[in-house]
């Protein structure tokens, strides 16, 4: 919702909408014009296909990597959320940080089996896995920008060499952007670090509020889903007008009116701000990691934390009175001390000054 809820332009089309038509179930001429804008801005994604879900988007893409591969295993990385699919809900972050078991109940052994999971930031490792596994890997996942256990960012070397020893291998390298694509920039992280995946998938933004999900990647790989090729995938809601006019809105909305540069000065007052309102009130130090208009409120540390085992002990805790100190006064964060925070335009500096001062009376209580 990087315009926040109800915005003028989004609201105006979804009316429109009503009076044309509920779902086709089949192609129109709303979702071919949102993917030739992506794909017009967005190099990497030569076609797109559209889904309901960020679920359904990974589930394909990785579809396709093991069609055009011949190969079965997944590598994925600890605390990397790629949605509720049963093969990768392995350390998977999200809803399932800081739980004491990292998979959900229903699981069957044999739906992991070919999921292979390593730390972030550690180049080693995924050296030692390639070397054991790599011909069998069909595909490596990663949130370039992981921001499901924390916002815990990577540093481009690092995802350099993973992308080039993936490279090395035969294997594709995906993309899971549901989170920051559209949203640190219109390219999204691969615009910004300026590496381009195989196959990348995205999703929230794309949609405009309404369920939307995409993946997209090289022309010959998208090539090989149905009907142009023999990996099937399917959905009677998929594409649906509705989600398609609402992202198409959006889209043409945040290339706009400065609207990325706005929300990143934003999120840099309100997060200085009541960084220093916490660190007046409580009895530990806080900071703010920020990257675009994500933020995470965690205990101080000395070095960046870009791995989930490095999270500072007793965290979850000191959060969850925060949260709940705020809730009480009408600031609703999200619950969790593992889940990242967002500004949308919809965020104004009006908002932002009435947040803080809300905040600062709350934390005399605290």
């Amino acid at each position: 919702m990087i315009l926040g809820h109800r915005d003028p332009e989004v609201e105006e089309v979804v009316r429109e909408t009503t009076e044309i038509a509920w779902s086709f179930g089949a192609a129109e001429p709303y979702s071919l014009e949102l993917a030739e804008l992506i794909s017009s801005r967005v190099p990497w994604a030569e076609k797109v296909r559209f889904v309901n879900s960020g679920t359904e988007a990974v589930m394909s893409a990785l579809r396709v990597a093991r069609a055009a591969t011949g190969r079965e295993k997944i590598l994925k990385f600890d605390g990397c959320y790629h949605g509720h699919l049963d093969s990768l809900l392995v350390k998977a972050g999200s809803g399932l940080a800081g739980e004491s078991s990292s998979d959900s109940a229903g699981i069957s052994a044999t739906s992991i089996a070919n999921t292979l999971v390593l730390p972030l930031d550690d180049e080693a490792s995924v050296e030692r896995v390639f070397e054991t596994e790599g011909k069998n890997i069909a595909a490596l996942i990663i949130e370039p920008l992981p921001a499901n256990y924390g916002l815990l960012i990577q540093r481009k070397e690092i995802l350099l060499k993973i992308v080039e020893t993936a490279r090395k291998y035969g294997t594709l390298v995906v993309f899971d952007e549901v989170i920051s694509g559209f949203r640190v920039g219109f390219q999204g992280m691969s615009g910004l670090l300026g590496i381009w995946p195989d196959l990348v998938t995205y999703g929230k933004i794309i949609g405009g509020g309404f369920p939307v999900g995409c993946y997209a990647g090289k022309k010959d790989l998208l090539d090989l889903v149905a009907p142009s090729g023999p990996v099937y995938q399917a959905g009677t809601l998929s594409a649906n007008p509705f989600g398609m006019r609402a992202g198409l809105a959006t889209l043409k909305k945040v290339q706009r009116d400065s609207i990325y540069s706005v929300l990143d000065d934003r999120t840099k007052i309100f997060t200085d701000t009541m960084t220093k309102l916490l660190n007046k009130k409580s009895n530990q130090e806080w900071e703010a990691v920020i990257h675009s208009s994500l933020f995470w409120f965690r205990k101080k540390t000395q070095q960046p934390i870009r791995r989930i085992d490095l999270i500072p002990e007793g965290h979850k805790e000191s959060f969850a009175k925060v949260f709940h100190t705020f809730l009480k006064n009408g600031i609703y964060l999200a619950p969790s001390g593992y889940e990242v925070g967002f500004l949308s335009w919809a965020h104004d500096d009006e908002i932002i000054a009435k947040t803080l001062e809300i905040a600062d009376k709350a934390l005399k209580t605290f």
